[in-house]
């Protein structure tokens, strides 16, 4: 057995230490923050609530918006009707469009009535309408 008496083993202080365990726990906080971060964002604008179909004259149709511009309608839904074209009773059902060959046809079919499919997110996003209800497909009411 021979020992090397050229090999000094240095002290590791407490400071070394402290630095690597306080390095640790600001890696896993900040994973964890990110984690949570992206969870939410996916909650908040791309996990669907909610989806189904509304039926109703379709008053309005316009692409608007200062930065962004949006395709946005308007569907009345008519809850009590007095004769087949008079509406009494009546609620608006305001949406978004992202599809520029669905709004083009949406656009040639003002003043009719019309069934649509929606779904609807948790929050808008600024870029996509300015609304939570994305409508992804329309059929003239008969």
């Amino acid at each position: 057995m021979s020992t090397d008496s050229n090999t000094t083993i240095t002290p590791v202080s407490k400071w070394t230490i402290f630095k690597k365990k306080m390095r640790k726990v600001l890696y896993l906080t900040s994973l964890v923050v990110l984690l949570f971060l992206g969870i939410f964002i996916y909650w908040k604008f791309f996990y669907t609530y909610s989806d189904g179909y509304r039926a109703g004259l379709l008053q309005k149709f316009s692409h608007k918006g200062t930065i962004f511009k949006t395709f946005e309608g308007e569907l009345i839904l008519s809850s009590v009707a007095g004769r087949s074209d008079v509406v009494i009773a009546s609620e608006k059902f305001l949406f978004s469009v992202t599809d520029k060959k669905l709004a083009s046809h949406l656009d040639t079919l003002q003043g009719r009535n019309v069934i649509v499919h929606y779904v609807q997110k948790n929050a808008p996003l600024m870029w996509k309408g300015d609304t939570p209800y994305y409508v992804d497909s329309v059929r003239i009411r008969p």
